[in-house]
């Protein structure tokens, strides 16, 4: 997934979703997962979903491979503890493939959407969120059309339709996409779709990565005064969404609980926005604390623009990007200053200690 980002036609459209998704009276703490830590049992009572990753669209229908079902199984198991938990099931991520081909007619779209309603429905999940990465985009590797754009709303409309008709009038199952900002969206008809969805997982992470050619913040709230023009940020993500016509309580804002990595790095600026080596890989927050920050030579900094930390070790020439509390932060602030609907993360087993969530909840509410 990333590891993929008009009110008053919105006022009058007939696929209105529940009060609850338009004004919510808390914001959301949302998390990816591919499996449960019992390490993470104290902060469960902090998350509102958990999003399991990933079920896979396998010859037109929506299904959970290898061992994709226990996993899942786990997940669902910890409503036992806290009833109120809702747990969706993610279907692609990045370079799953097979979307833009059952998007393309309308026995495809039905075939797709009953099984998702149907997996939801069997394995005693809340709801589908739906990671095509992306829409009228092949980077990733996977097939895409010029088509795709109207046939992705189709599609997330096919899916509604089997969604509610498997929910009855007691049972509302959410609807979710995970969606990447910039021109990742281009081929995607945002107004159309807002109605449909009951929020927008937004991908405002991996902003630099090995396909960059200079380091920088992966996940910046905004732009730094180091970066170029086109430099993505989670607060231009929001503005390109809310200028297209998306709810703002619709828009959780997302984080990363790992960090970037870059090699022989140039030395201006202590690293930041400056070209690079070679790409070194991710690690995850509890080895960034554990290993990195502050430790073997790197050095914490703060970019007070970007509201982003950055680690860089002048004897190595390495600089590493990441979220921290204090950069989760200054995004609780920013959603509750635009009363966007919360914060969404990837992924739970990179903080099982519960660190981050923690600052998450306690920036939230």
């Amino acid at each position: 997934m990333r590891l993929s980002r008009c009110a008053p036609f919105l006022l009058a459209c007939a696929f209105a979703v529940p009060a609850f998704a338009a004004a919510p009276r808390y914001y959301r703490v949302v998390g990816y997962a591919g499996d449960w830590n019992v390490e993470s049992e104290r902060v469960l009572p902090l998350i509102d979903t958990l999003i399991f990753a990933f079920a896979k669209p396998v010859d037109g229908q929506v299904v959970l491979p290898g061992d994709a079902a226990a996993r899942l199984g786990r997940l669902v198991a910890l409503k036992r503890s806290k009833p109120a938990l809702r747990v969706s099931i993610a279907v692609g991520g990045w370079s799953v493939g097979g979307f833009s081909e059952a998007a393309a007619t309308a026995a495809g779209r039905e075939r797709f959407a009953q099984s998702a309603a149907t997996l939801v429905a069997a394995n005693g999940a809340d709801g589908i969120d739906v990671d095509w990465e992306y829409p009228g985009h092949h980077e990733s590797g996977i097939a895409s059309s010029p088509q795709d754009r109207a046939n992705f709303t189709l599609l997330l409309r096919a899916i509604r339709h089997a969604l509610d008709h498997a929910g009855g009038k007691d049972r509302h199952y959410t609807l979710s996409i995970a969606v990447a900002d910039g021109p990742f969206v281009d081929g995607i008809d945002l107004a159309g779709v807002a109605p449909l969805v009951d929020w927008f997982n937004l991908m405002t992470y991996d902003f630099v990565n090995r396909m960059t050619p200079t380091t920088g913040h992966q996940t910046g709230l905004y732009r730094s005064r180091l970066a170029p023009p086109e430099m993505r940020s989670g607060d231009a993500a929001v503005r390109q969404f809310l200028a297209a016509g998306v709810p703002a309580a619709k828009l959780l804002l997302g984080a990363a609980f790992y960090g970037r990595e870059f090699a022989d790095v140039q030395p201006q600026h202590d690293g930041l926005y400056q070209p690079y080596g070679h790409y070194q890989g991710e690690h995850l927050w509890l080895e960034l604390k554990r290993d990195y920050i502050d430790r073997q030579g790197f050095v914490q900094h703060w970019d007070r623009h970007a509201k982003a930390s950055w680690l860089w070790n002048p004897r190595t020439r390495t600089f590493i990007t990441y979220d921290d509390p204090r950069s989760l932060a200054a995004k609780a602030a920013y959603v509750r200053a635009h009363r966007l609907g919360g914060i969404m993360y990837w992924e739970q087993r990179h903080d099982p200690q519960g660190e981050l969530v923690q600052a998450i909840a306690k920036g939230l509410h």
